[in-house]
């Protein structure tokens, strides 16, 4: 604490400070103390440089200077303005200058003025970034980036989406796979190992996981076949890397997952759009597409993200159309563990007689996505090629988490997993429907999914999907529209709800506030 001889020593050099938000100002050999209700903003950081020479109007001047600020992000969205009468004292004007300024920066949507609370940046800034992206475009950095590259600059698909309510792919681990995966973590904590391992994955993984397929998908696999990645987003891109040649055709399915048709056009496929129904992928569409189809990527289990599954018929149809064409059927069979009132019809790999299916399976929705273990099982003849290009791009899986996963399906931990988890995540569709019904009704249509961890809400009344989950973002709920993952011309409407980790109290309150939002459009 610094005492009062100490203070009055150095009392009459002070002019301006701040204490703990508040003002002090020397005023005459006395100091005032103003205090503030908030503290200060990035606001009371912006130089208003005011020339009283000039014919330009003081108003206008903190006008520009406030406007510059904003636009080049040096007072970010949301920012509180001080308060007209403070900002008479910091920049030593008149109060009604400042109210002119700010009167202008309203009308012209840079600032939004909130009643009780102030005024704020707004959001939505009209050219804010604009010069700082026409300055990374004439980037060299950034010019001379790949095509594959650049693709990805452009899109936000691959971003980790926010942890929160309705957003798809979350994971909820119960207190007891959390207890046994700890255990089984302290049994390997040392077992790295100082040698390079086979590209395709650990033996006992691989033996595990061709075990389960085999008994839960009906796969037709050994080991020999199964070929461990970094979750499934690495094998649709071993996949794509490994069949496909830049200007080859691949069919996909249209809506699509998006990462996924990432994949292949980065490596320089042509995609070619296959519109998606009631039961799964249209083949008779795709048969009457050409015949230089080099691949197509389905989810015939649960369409992401229509959430259809693909007919018995359209699967029998689809293999065959593959063999007559010596083409590939890359299946992801995403979240087929979750299933909730009757068996899944059987993988299409399972069915396959002729060898044309790759199929990609992850654990990330049934454990976690921080394992980051996905799988391929492939082709008998394809296993070279496919742990060659593996072997290139990653050389091979970390051990660790191989290590416990391994030991969690041969210990018989996996299969009392699933059940808790499927019953889990089935009270969380039950009560996020319920909601749905009862508060959105009128603007949604929405069926009860019979599988996976998301569901679909379709707007009625020709609401477009992106406009609500613009509106929902400005009400603090992140929704994932389905018509930018299309590449038709008219694209299906639709926005997709994640259930999976919801609790009761977080549906509640989203589907509370999503319900204001639908009757304010």
């Amino acid at each position: 604490m610094l005492c009062g001889p100490f203070i009055s020593r150095f009392l009459p050099i002070l002019k301006v400070h701040f204490i703990n938000g508040s003002r002090t100002t020397r005023r005459d050999g006395q100091m005032t103390l103003d205090i503030t209700r908030r503290r200060e903003s990035a606001a009371h950081l912006v130089d208003i440089d005011i020339d009283r020479a000039s014919n330009v109007a003081i108003g206008r001047q903190i006008y520009l200077a406030l406007r510059q600020a904003i636009v080049a992000g040096r007072m970010a969205a949301g920012v509180r303005l001080p308060s007209t009468r403070a900002a008479t004292a910091l920049w030593n004007v008149s109060r009604g200058s400042v109210v002119q300024a700010y009167d202008m920066l309203l009308s012209e949507g840079y600032i939004d003025g909130r009643p009780g609370s102030g005024t704020y940046v707004a959001d939505d800034v009209p050219m804010r970034g604009r010069a700082g992206k026409e300055n990374k475009a004439r980037d060299p950095a950034v010019l001379c980036v790949s095509r594959a590259a650049a693709l990805m600059l452009s899109t936000p698909a691959l971003e980790p989406p926010p942890q929160v309510a309705f957003v798809p792919g979350r994971a909820a681990l119960d207190e007891k796979s959390r207890a046994i995966l700890t255990r089984l973590g302290h049994r390997h904590v040392d077992a790295a190992s100082g040698i390079y391992g086979d590209p395709r994955g650990l033996p006992q993984l691989r033996e595990a996981i061709a075990t389960y397929l085999s008994a839960a998908r009906g796969l037709r696999c050994d080991s020999e076949r199964v070929v461990i990645t970094s979750g499934a987003q690495q094998a649709i891109d071993l996949a794509a890397r490994t069949l496909i040649d830049p200007g080859e055709r691949v069919a996909i399915e249209d809506p699509s997952y998006p990462p996924a048709r990432l994949a292949f056009s980065a490596i320089g496929a042509a995609l070619t759009p296959i519109p998606v129904d009631g039961a799964g992928i249209q083949v008779d569409i795709l048969q009457q597409s050409g015949t230089d189809i080099r691949a197509v990527y389905v989810t015939p289990s649960h369409q992401y993200p229509t959430g259809s599954a693909l007919s018995m018929a359209r699967r029998m149809a689809l293999i065959d159309w593959a063999a007559a064409r010596n083409a590939w059927i890359v299946e992801d069979d995403y979240d087929s563990e979750f299933r909730y009132d009757e068996r899944p019809l059987a993988a299409l790999q399972g069915i396959d007689e002729h060898g044309r299916v790759i199929y990609i399976g992850t654990f990330s929705k049934a454990l976690l996505p921080g394992l980051r273990l996905g799988y391929l099982v492939v082709p008998e003849a394809l296993v070279p090629a496919f742990r060659s290009v593996r072997a290139v791009f990653d050389r091979f899986p970390a051990t660790f988490h191989q290590l416990v996963v391994a030991d969690f399906l041969m210990e018989g931990h996996f299969s009392g997993h699933l059940r808790r988890q499927r019953e889990t995540y089935r009270t969380s569709r039950d009560t996020l429907f319920q909601f749905l019904q009862e508060r959105t009704s009128a603007h949604l249509k929405t069926e009860l999914p019979q599988q996976g961890i998301h569901l679909l809400a379709e707007p009625l009344d020709n609401l477009i999907d992106i406009e609500i989950a613009e509106a929902a973002g400005r009400a603090g709920i992140t929704l994932l529209p389905i018509s930018p993952m299309s590449l038709l011309e008219k694209p299906r409407h639709g926005i997709l709800l994640g259930f999976s980790a919801l609790s009761e109290r977080d549906a509640d309150i989203a589907t509370y506030r999503l319900a204001k939002v639908l009757d304010a459009i």
